[in-house]
């Protein structure tokens, strides 16, 4: 079993744990999270993939025992759509509801496409993320094989590009495969993309995070980009794209976070 199906596994009763090193000083990643979530509901929906899942975040994840409850709200031919609470003690930390189908069963008949993968050199040339950035420990870039497009790591070093943009790698570090529920924590690996504007670093908590998967990716790394084009009344929004071997759309996200507390 793989260090990401073993972290989220979830007993028939609903019984799991946010497990250590998933992370960033002591909180774990919110992606994590609604992966975690998401596979106590599909399991619950009785199929295979996550097509549409939305979380919204009600207390920092730390490590140790929860409980995810799940209902389902409708059974459908072709759709189940579950909602479900992540909690402790009766503390609820995450509410999700996601729509689950079987994208085997998709035709792709017709596609119509704006734009494209992100532009960047093969992994191997790219700036691997550390666990440490600063004064955060990010014990989830332990886990993850997670490389940024050079010139994006220049946060690190205090200096910004003056463009909301990130991109770079996503693939795990024990060489498990990316399938669709692992999409939902690649879409939130990478540092927030306003990280390179004028904005103070600290931490961005996460209120709303969305993300449909469009495809079962195709084998090897993904290519992953994320933009923020609105920061306004301490809020701002990222959406990100991911993009397989064979140069397809796999998933897209949007967060609305906070901007960064110091």
């Amino acid at each position: 079993m793989s260090e990401f199906d073993d972290a989220t596994r979830v007993s028939a009763d609903g019984a799991a744990a946010i497990h250590d090193g998933w992370d960033i000083n002591g909180n774990a990643n919110g992606g994590y999270l609604l992966a975690l979530a998401a596979s106590r509901l599909r399991a619950v929906s009785g199929s295979p993939d996550p097509l549409s899942v939305t979380g919204h975040y009600l207390a920092p994840g730390t490590p140790g025992p929860v409980q995810i409850d799940a209902t389902t709200v409708k059974s459908g031919r072709r759709f189940n759509t579950v909602t479900g609470q992540m909690h402790r003690d009766g503390k609820p930390i995450l509410q999700a509801t996601g729509v689950f189908g079987d994208l085997s069963q998709m035709t792709d008949d017709f596609t119509h496409i704006v734009g494209g993968p992100p532009e960047m050199p093969p992994m191997d040339e790219c700036v691997p993320r550390s666990p440490v950035q600063g004064v955060a420990h990010v014990a989830l870039n332990g886990r993850l094989n997670v490389r940024l497009r050079p010139g994006d790591e220049s946060f690190m070093r205090g200096e910004r590009k003056g463009d909301a943009e990130m991109a770079g790698w996503f693939s795990f570090a024990d060489g498990r495969p990316v399938d669709t529920l692992a999409l939902l924590l690649a879409c939130d690996a990478f540092p927030p993309a306003v990280f390179h504007i004028d904005l103070p670093p600290g931490w961005v908590p996460t209120l709303e995070y969305t993300v449909h998967v469009r495809a079962v990716p195709a084998p090897g790394p993904v290519r992953c980009v994320f933009r923020t084009h609105f920061v306004q009344g301490g809020f701002f929004n990222e959406d990100g794209e991911v993009w397989d071997s064979q140069d397809r759309l796999v998933a897209q996200s949007r967060q609305l976070g906070l901007t960064p507390l110091g």
